[in-house]
């Protein structure tokens, strides 16, 4: 798929300029955010609690870090740069994911918690690109869409389950919802020129939108259950991933996913 940006429907706008490095900044974002995602997703393997969701959350992991490697593809496109300069070999400040994605898997409880904010933010803004007139874009993003739905069934069927359980599952599923809910939130922050995409229509909607239906989507499914959450205050309160500006649990997590690139950075894996 590299290439993509220079397909004969992309228009003259990408060739250069400020919505070039707008999309350059989008899809850097949401490789990042997808890396960090899958590497979290990864560790749970052989710890799940029972076999089928260990095979099914380490599927989901290696679909998220192959989404991560399409989108790598697809800036190195853009800016000239090599996919796996991009995942392997910047510092933690430059990496743009969103806080949420870093932080450490906690129980069961707020993983499955963070895969369903995450899964559920995810489509709305794979939706918003999908519907970009950017041909080549869009179709990327709906190839995405196709996988990523099944990660929305697996959240779900978990979410539900742990909800209706009661007891200790429901209270620790309400605390990891009170502990993810603002770093969810700011999956939304906006990324460099993002604004300008929409103002040229080469966006659908825009970060304040997609936070919009966000929390339209997941606060009624949150009050059937149940579950308190101020939807109305899905603001960006752990915003800075976009910018940088990230936690210890990323350092963490980037030396141990780098640690055996870093012993031959030339190598062809």
């Amino acid at each position: 798929m590299t290439g993509l940006w220079a397909a004969p429907d992309a228009p003259e706008v990408l060739r250069e300029g400020p919505s070039r490095e707008a999309l350059r900044a989008l899809l850097l974002a949401m490789a990042d955010d997808e890396l960090m995602l899958g590497h979290r997703h990864s560790e749970w393997t052989g710890f799940a609690p029972d076999i089928e969701s260990d095979v099914a959350l380490s599927s989901i992991a290696q679909d998220e870090i192959g989404h991560a490697r399409i989108l790598y593809e697809q800036v190195a496109a853009l800016d000239g740069t090599v996919p796996d300069t991009l995942a392997f070999d910047r510092t933690p400040s430059e990496f743009r994911n969103a806080i949420l994605t870093e932080q450490e898997n906690g129980d069961w409880a707020y993983t499955i918690v963070r895969a369903w904010l995450y899964d559920h933010a995810d489509a709305v803004r794979l939706a918003a690109l999908a519907a970009s007139p950017l041909g080549s874009f869009a179709a990327l993003a709906k190839t995405l869409q196709r996988e990523e739905k099944y990660h929305l069934l697996f959240g779900n069927a978990w979410f539900t389950r742990l909800a209706g359980a009661g007891g200790e599952s429901r209270a620790r599923l309400q605390v990891a919802l009170d502990t993810a809910w603002a770093d969810a939130a700011a999956l939304f922050e906006p990324t460099p020129g993002i604004e300008r995409l929409v103002d040229d229509g080469l966006l659908h909607r825009g970060p304040a939108g997609q936070a919009a239906l966000w929390a339209a989507t997941v606060g009624p499914r949150l009050g059937a259950l149940g579950l308190e959450v101020q939807v109305d205050q899905a603001v960006l309160a752990a915003a800075g991933g976009r910018a940088g500006w990230h936690t210890p649990a990323l350092t963490q997590l980037l030396d141990e996913m780098t640690s055996v690139w870093r012993t031959d950075p030339r190598a062809r894996w």
